[in-house]
């Protein structure tokens, strides 16, 4: 195939220029754009953080930051001239149907202000006012968004609709320490990465396209069936469900075995052992009873002693998906915290860009000179001397490549006040990154054949002879250690055990966070800054329940059985993948945006003319899956109060409130609050304390809280009594801090007790009551 070039494939856009009524949103703010001589290079960042970085290790001085309705932007003269730093907040721009409507298929798309898109966006606007007027008196252009997709994508958005120009410089950099940042300016290239950015705004259409599409087949389908149902679902999120759906069919479907087992157990030289039968699935209990008949009573003798050595390599450096693996399985934070808080420590100049695909670690990120900053910080000195001993320093490298970025790294730089899961990621980050420079583990597996009356039986035990790179990677290590006791071949030995233990066969395991991510990037769905959104979405949208392991919920169940006969395209891993290899073609500059998004389209409207057949039937089943759903999660267990009703998840439309309340009112008047702000699910026990009905709370950026619905819990009074003296302490009956006229008093809401001003609502200041020092 005929390489495009780069301008060639740039000179394509992919989407409708900004509408008049788009423009006017962006009325551009007072904001200072006066410098010495007038004119001046604007350099554009995807975050405020990463934007006061690069103002501080530019300029020549000290850079001067205006502020115009808190949106910073830094002026400064780097050898001499005149430059502005402005941030965006992410992305500015966002895909939207061009004229809205409720119909489907639509394909009418263009880009516009992401704050007139999503509600929850709104603060985004000033960003693009600011940079909008900065850009009216700039004679150059500079992007300095994170260099992926997704960077690419926001930079050529702000360059083209607020900045109104065709091409910028762009800097390239994988971490933000000032060296680093100096030396992307120094080293900046002339043009946008024409690639990276066409298969960005492609990936974005392609997206909505599937997924406006789609989900407005399924809202649509409950509809022409008498009710009403938003769903949703993706260009990535179908195969992805699927994949949950699949899973969980094997494990309903999978019938258990019995088997038995044979063990031989004793004492050797003061050492506990234990062997097997060398058959370790015997199918029948007849079976397993002739074997011990044989052997009862019978000399046990050491047969064979096999003895191997074996290296076990240090591991690879991080890449962000098994940087997520093992984040989960050492701390058991989800994919999704792990990249938000793997994203700060990048922003705070700690790490290298977690958004890497890359397990090799260029030597021009300088091995020693990390190694000798992290040898001054007293928790890694001795590690770090250890590693500057050696002459020679080559990390352990892994197969797979970024052409963005290298692994994630460490920068060296000593982190301040890094609490809770920040601190515990950046340790895992430090370890990986030493240990990858360690020597090879040696470890020892012994396999013992011990011999009773012609039937063998194997003991096994595997140690650490040299811990090597182990020492570098503590506790991080995950290693059984089995030493065996000196055994010796043809020596008849004691035991004081063998007998049959019965078993069964297990089904297969559900995926767990972490390892469905793993599975997505094994099958080449979604990217790596999208697999754990993808994970938390079907979550959200109720398709899967469970927070350790994924249980497709009968709403997930019946929406995949739903796409898979109406909408088999949309499930299908190929299909997903084949566009994946698109959106890579686009970016090797090997296709255009207009092929794949005229594919795209093509294959949504045989897709959605089919499904339009069945549209009715479908929204029926759709019904059905979510009526038995919400009965489902909804139900707690019996009513704690009269013992004879279901004590149930309701939702007041009066007041606009959920509660608890039992399903034979009027006859029972049982009620109990609950929290109004995250998901509410039931608890698998009763509270430990008082063995009443509790809930599982989930709220954004918190992990699952068990809450007792019992008012009178000896456990919650307890704790009321503790708060309310540290109440007094606090604050209660000051003045209040906000209005100045009321006083704080202590109130009480499901969350726990709280000080509010007594001017309410007038005045509705809260201050949390202080936490008891541990």
């Amino acid at each position: 195939m005929v390489k495009k070039s780069a301008s060639s494939v740039a000179a394509k856009p992919v989407e409708k220029p900004l509408t008049k009524a788009a423009k006017k949103a962006v009325k551009p703010k007072n904001v200072t754009t006066k410098t010495s001589t007038g004119r001046y290079e604007l350099i554009i960042c995807e975050k405020p953080s990463t934007a006061e970085k690069i103002a501080h290790a530019l300029a020549d001085g000290k850079p001067t930051r205006h502020a115009e309705e808190k949106v910073s932007v830094y002026e400064l003269t780097h050898n001499g001239r005149p430059i502005m730093v402005a941030s965006a907040v992410g992305h500015l721009f966002t895909v939207a149907e061009k004229d809205k409507s409720f119909k489907y298929p639509v394909f009418d798309v263009e880009w516009r202000l992401t704050a007139d898109v999503e509600k929850n966006a709104a603060f985004s606007r000033k960003y693009a006012q600011v940079i909008k007027k900065l850009a009216k008196n700039a004679s150059a252009f500079t992007v300095a968004t994170d260099y992926d997709i997704e960077g690419e994508t926001i930079g050529l958005n702000i360059i083209k609709y607020l900045c109104m120009q065709k091409d910028a410089s762009r800097m390239k950099f994988s971490t933000v320490t000032a060296e680093d940042l100096q030396e992307a300016y120094a080293t900046k290239q002339p043009h946008l990465d024409w690639g990276q950015a066409n298969a960005g705004t492609t990936r974005h259409i392609l997206d909505w396209l599937y997924g406006i599409n789609i989900s407005r087949a399924l809202t649509t389908s409950v509809k022409s069936a008498g009710s009403f149902m938003i769903l949703s679902t993706g260009r990535v999120q179908g195969p992805s469900l699927r994949i949950i759906v699949e899973r969980e069919k094997e494990i309903k479907a999978f019938i258990p075995q019995d088997y038995w087992q044979i063990e031989l157990a004793g004492e050797q030289h003061k050492q506990q052992w234990l062997a097997l039968h060398e058959n370790d699935k015997i199918e029948t209990e007849a079976a397993a009873k002739a074997i011990l008949a044989k052997c009862k009573g019978k000399p046990a003798i050491v047969d064979k002693i096999d003895r191997r050595e074996f290296q076990q390599a240090p591991p690879t450096p991080f890449d962000l998906g098994s940087l997520q693996t093992e984040a989960y399985r050492c701390f058991g934070i989800s994919p999704k915290d792990t990249l938000a808080v793997a994203q700060n420590l990048y922003s705070s100049a700690y790490i290298s860009y977690p958004r890497t695909s890359s397990q090799k670690l260029p030597a021009k990120i300088g091995f020693r000179k990390i190694l000798g900053q992290l040898a001054k910080n007293d928790k890694y000195e001795a590690l770090a001397n250890k590693l500057l001993a050696k002459s020679l320093l080559s990390p352990n490298e892994g197969k797979k490549d970024d052409p963005a970025h290298p692994a994630i790294f460490p920068t060296g730089l000593i982190p301040k006040g890094l609490e809770g899961r920040e601190a515990k990621v950046y340790d895992l980050v430090v370890k990986r990154f030493l240990a990858t420079f360690g020597d090879p583990a040696v470890r020892e597996t012994n396999t013992i054949a011990i011999v009773i009356a012609g039937e063998r039986y194997i003991c096994r035990g595997t140690r650490t002879i040299y811990t090597g790179w182990h020492t570098l990677y503590d506790p991080y290590v995950e290693l059984k250690e089995e030493e065996l006791p000196p055994f010796k071949e043809k020596e008849t030995i004691t035991y004081t055990k063998l007998a049959s233990v019965k078993k069964q066969t297990q089904p297969p395991r559900r995926y767990t966070p972490a390892s469905l991510v793993s599975e997505l990037e094994k099958r080449g769905l979604g990217t790596k800054a999208t697999r754990a959104e993808i994970v938390e979405s079907l979550v959200r949208r109720n398709y899967v329940k469970g927070q350790r392991s994924f249980e497709a919920t009968e709403l997930g169940l019946k929406i995949c059985d739903i796409l898979e006969n109406a909408l088999p395209e949309i499930v299908d891993e190929e299909l997903t993948r084949h566009f994946e290899d698109e959106l890579e073609m686009i970016r090797e500059n090997e296709k255009t945006n207009e092929e794949v998004l005229q594919e795209a389209q093509q294959e949504l409207t045989k897709v959605l003319t089919k499904f339009k057949k069945s549209e009715k039937k479908t929204g029926e089943g759709l019904i059905e899956a979510r009526r038995i759903e919400q009965d489902t999660v909804s139900t707690l267990g019996q009513c704690p109060v009269c013992k004879e009703g279901t004590a149930k998840i309701m939702f007041s439309r009066k007041s606009k409130r959920r509660f608890v309340g039992c399903d034979r009112y009027p006859d029972c008047s049982a009620i109990f609050s609950l929290p109004q702000t995250g998901m509410v699910l039931k608890s698998e026990a009763p509270c430990p304390t008082c063995s009443f009905l509790q809930v599982t709370v989930i709220r954004k950026g918190r992990g699952p809280s068990p809450q007792c619905l019992n008012p009178d819990c000896p456990k919650k009074k307890a704790e009321e009594d503790e708060q309310q003296l540290r109440a007094k302490a606090a604050g209660e009956g000051k003045p209040c801090p906000k209005c100045g006229q009321g006083q704080l008093m202590l109130r009480k809401s499901m969350y726990g007790l709280f000080l509010g001003c007594n001017r309410y609502p007038e005045c509705k200041t809260i201050v949390k009551i202080p936490k008891a020092e541990a």
